[in-house]
């Protein structure tokens, strides 16, 4: 059926709390009379200040897994807790929340809004947040002068080479 999902994992501590946890995570693609298994009861526990390599082999289930991760998509079975909360019943909004608040996005693709400019595509997310104007706008030179593009802000993704595309990405 196609390889499976490579991980570490990582053993349970006793008073030590996971600040992420997948429990048996299982998720499902079915089209028309094929169902893949992306993820077969999963479980991993990610604790705070933990870098953590995710491996495997093309079609593993490592995109998939980052996705339920990262709430862009859910899982069919078992369990994603965040900070000792279960999401089994989260709304649309708590989803959102979780995303503008607590993920942060890198795409291989950038996914910049071609007619903004650089400044505009890194206040954005922001924008979506509730940030107000003036502070949104500081966060966002700050940030680009973080990634070292201070001297691009008015320019629009396409003038600019693909790692500045990827640090305005990671300025975003």
């Amino acid at each position: 059926m196609g390889s499976q999902l490579s991980v570490i994992l990582l053993p349970i501590i006793e008073g030590v709390t996971a600040l992420l946890e997948l429990k048996d995570i299982t998720k499902r693609y079915t089209t028309g009379d094929f169902t893949q298994v992306a993820l077969d009861h999963v479980s991993l526990r990610f604790r705070k200040s933990e870098f953590v390599a995710i491996l495997g082999p093309s079609g593993s289930g490592k995109t998939t897994c980052l996705n339920v991760v990262g709430g862009l998509d859910h899982y069919d079975s078992g369990d994603l807790i965040i900070n000792g909360r279960s999401t089994k019943n989260f709304k649309d909004a708590e989803w959102d929340a979780y995303r503008n608040n607590s993920v942060g996005f890198i795409f291989q693709s950038y996914n910049l809004i071609p007619h903004l400019s650089i400044v505009d595509n890194v206040e954005m997310g922001m924008t979506l947040s509730g940030v107000p104007g003036e502070q949104k706008h500081r966060k966002a030179l700050d940030a680009l002068e973080r990634v070292g593009l201070k001297d691009h802000t008015h320019k629009k993704p396409n003038q600019l080479s693909g790692g500045q595309m990827q640090r305005v990405a990671i300025a975003r």
